[in-house]
């Protein structure tokens, strides 16, 4: 099928892939976005051309990325760097993408949790630990995705709405790759988030308002000239944005010896990071890297923030928008945009949806760090709760291969764990130490 060439920004990419009409190139002459050869409407399948949209002109459902991937092999995948650019011939990017100024997130820990699993009744439990991307959550991944989508498409100020994580995320990419950027928050996230997407030296904006709010924002922003020349990655680069998640079940896969879970626990935010680890199983199925077996997608909300939940327990196919009231900041999304697919990828897996306390959260966090060392976020906390309140309810096999997801590092969220501190102050000395009962 041919495209016409995609509209960008002023200064895009004009030139286009022999191969692929309508598909621009960099500089060097790769093609710009891979093997990637259109955007796909999630809702009605009609393609688009690619560039900067987000919504289908039929239909207005959601944007993603098609491929025509041809042949790749495991052999291929080895050889790439320690980090997301081994899947490249897998992920909207030029060829040379890991020659190029950016922060090579990816190839995180995937840890054998024998002590958790052990006291959680599971006997092949592992933690993706997303904390070790360099700004120390999941987010590093997608928008290494949709940097490169904003260099190819021509823009010059990178830009997101965010709950905290991104934000920091946008403000490294853009520092490392020379360009602007320009992040929204909702006023009142935590001083260590704040300050980590401050310290690179972009502007950061506060606005008086839930997240939800706060993209709304941006959206309008990407309507007027004061956001021309902006590229937005979790609004007009989102179909390239997006894939950055897929990125967890590649590794995963590979990390697991090329097979993949049996059960998998997934944070639920937008819900892009659990319906794009599903759409990276079914790619890596589809290629034949790993062998066709099914996989149980279970998602984790904050009950203080819990949309999709509810709707997966009613039954609902429609999720329906909430204010959120939680710890769990960065899963603080009352009105999910992958709600509604979210709610098809668990049903069809055989998984389920379910939310925790924030009690339950706190416990959790501290429960990760005593059993195996890993300091998590709220967001962690929430699936390691999840994980434990679906063991509980015989939800999940005991003895099957079983990965949670620890999306950042605890350290950006203290107050979290405020009541954590010195066990005892003692003067120094042997006495003192023995009178301490320590």
């Amino acid at each position: 099928m041919t495209f016409a060439p995609a509209s960008t920004t002023a200064n895009a990419v004009a030139a286009t892939s022999a191969g692929t009409p309508g598909v621009p190139l960099t500089a060097s002459g790769q093609a710009a976005f891979g093997r990637a050869v259109a955007l796909s409407c999630r809702e009605c399948g009609e393609r688009s051309p690619i560039g900067p949209r987000y919504v289908c002109e039929s239909c207005f459902g959601p944007l993603e990325t098609a491929y025509d991937f041809g042949a790749i092999t495991r052999a291929d995948i080895e050889r790439g760097p320690a980090s997301i650019w081994r899947y490249a011939p897998l992920l909207p990017v030029p060829a040379d993408v890991a020659d190029r100024p950016n922060l090579n997130p990816g190839w995180t820990r995937l840890v054998r949790a024998g002590n958790l699993g052990k006291e959680l009744g599971l006997r092949s439990l592992y933690v993706k630990d997303d904390s070790g991307n360099p700004t120390h959550s999941f987010k590093d991944r997608v928008v290494a995705i949709a940097l490169e989508a904003a260099r190819s498409l021509g823009f010059t100020t990178l830009s997101c709405s965010s709950t905290g994580n991104l934000a920091g995320a946008v403000g490294a990419a853009a520092a490392r790759a020379g360009l602007d950027s320009c992040v929204f928050v909702p006023a009142g996230l935590e001083t260590g988030k704040i300050v980590m997407a401050a310290v690179y030296g972009g502007r950061l904006v506060a606005i008086d308002g839930t997240y939800d709010e706060v993209n709304r924002f941006c959206s309008e922003l990407i309507g007027d000239e004061a956001g021309e020349g902006w590229g937005f990655v979790n609004v007009n680069l989102r179909p390239f944005y997006s894939e950055g998640s897929k990125t967890l079940a590649f590794e995963i896969a590979e990390q697991l010896g090329w097979r993949l879970p049996a059960q998998i626990v997934i944070p639920i935010a937008s819900g892009s990071q659990l319906t794009k680890i599903d759409k990276g199983f079914k790619e890596l199925i589809a290629l034949g890297l790993v062998e066709d077996r099914p996989y149980r997608i279970f998602g984790a909300q904050a009950e203080g923030c819990s949309p999709v939940s509810a709707a997966y327990k009613a039954g609902r196919d429609v999720v329906q928008p909430v204010r959120p009231d939680t710890i769990a900041k960065s899963l603080a999304i009352g009105n999910p945009a992958d709600g509604p697919y979210v709610l098809d990828a668990v049903r069809r897996t055989g998984g389920a949806v379910e939310d925790v306390t924030d009690a339950q959260i706190v416990d959790a966090i501290r429960r990760l760090a005593r059993t195996e060392g890993i300091f998590a976020e709220p967001a962690g906390g929430v699936t390691v709760a999840v994980l434990k309140k679906l063991a509980e309810q015989g939800k999940l096999d005991p003895d099957a291969e079983t990965v949670v997801i620890n999306s950042g590092d605890g350290l950006k969220t203290l107050d979290a764990v405020a009541g954590t501190g010195v066990t005892a102050t003692i003067k120094p000395s042997l006495a003192a130490f023995r009178a301490a009962g320590l």
